[in-house]
């Protein structure tokens, strides 16, 4: 029996909800009592995986309001907005704000320069092998899951025609940083905050440390930063606390749309205390503590979620 902490009229809308971090904190939110609006951007073919999902969201006895929607354009924002006014007395009732939106450009900003293969093909010399069939033993293990190996495996595949450019740039920045701004204010006008409500956005270590491909997401994630204690600055008469995530490497989706992701991966297990990934559930449990009444003095924050893993500077 799931103890339910929140009043069963307060709401949270979650954007970018149906898969990784945004569903995993819909349904850790419901568990407690929030009635659900999920605004998510899918193909008719991924709703046989993501009705079930809901479905989980329903189960908890609470309202859940599904908007297969682009959450990005004002229009539909207001239409969203619109429709959650209409599924009940929901002004003064929005306690939670989640931004998890990934809509990002990943392309590189200018060509890649050689990879070094010297320690692969010295080894692979001293054994006696040749070094593709070196290359594809490591590789195989690799992918195993053998993540010590990662210095010697071929290295990813980056777009050589195709780079960074303005527009890139721009559209990253709007849809994965300021973005949070528009909703937040949006929300705010039509009075539907409560007056302890929390505005909550998700960034990553790409904030300070160039992955290479992520220059527009790791711009978005630094904007969505700026923005967050603005709004925990500007917007504390209004009652609203404004926190930013910082997550572990996940295997989440979004991830796995970074060339690279598979080594990245594996970084992430070396330098963690604990020797795992982080997970969409391990967020989940922190959106849901900062929900809460008692956080409410936490407020222009970046709060780590990653087991220790940004602080760690193991190598092995």
């Amino acid at each position: 029996m799931s103890f339910k902490t929140f009043s069963s009229d307060e709401w949270a809308i979650i954007l970018g909800g149906s898969s990784g971090f945004g569903l995993a904190s819909a349904q850790k939110l419901a568990c407690h009592g929030l009635n659900i609006c999920v605004v998510h951007r899918d193909r008719r073919g991924a709703m046989s995986r993501i009705e079930p999902e809901f479905e989980k969201i329903r189960s908890q006895g609470v309202s859940l309001l599904s908007v297969n929607k682009d959450a990005l354009k004002p229009d539909i924002r207001d239409e969203i907005l619109d429709q959650l006014e209409e599924a009940g007395n929901v002004v003064g009732k929005v306690r939670v704000v989640l931004h998890s939106i990934a809509f990002g450009n990943l392309k590189l900003i200018a060509p890649e320069g050689l990879q070094n293969q010297d320690s692969r093909k010295r080894l692979a010399d001293e054994l006696g092998v040749e070094d593709s069939e070196l290359a594809t033993v490591v590789d195989r293990l690799f992918s195993e899951g053998y993540d010590g190996l990662q210095g010697l495996t071929t290295p990813p595949e980056y777009s050589s025609d195709s780079f960074l450019d303005e527009e890139d740039m721009a559209r990253t920045i709007e849809s994965m940083g300021t973005n949070l701004l528009a909703w937040t204010q949006a929300v705010a006008d039509r009075k539907l905050f409560s007056d302890d409500a929390r505005v909550l956005g998700l960034t990553s270590e790409g904030n300070r440390v160039a992955w290479k491909g992520y220059a527009a997401v790791g711009a978005a994630k630094v904007a969505l930063e700026s923005v967050s204690r603005s709004i925990a600055v500007e917007m504390a008469s209004l009652g609203i606390r404004s926190n930013i995530i910082q997550a572990g490497v996940t295997d989440t989706p979004a991830l796995r749309m970074i060339p690279g992701n598979t080594h990245l991966k594996a970084q992430a297990r070396i330098r963690n205390p604990f020797k795992r990934l982080t997970t969409p559930k391990d967020v989940a449990n922190v959106v849901y503590l900062l929900s809460l009444p008692e956080s409410s003095w936490i407020n222009g924050e970046i709060i780590r979620v990653d087991g220790g893993e940004g602080i760690s500077g193991a190598s092995r």
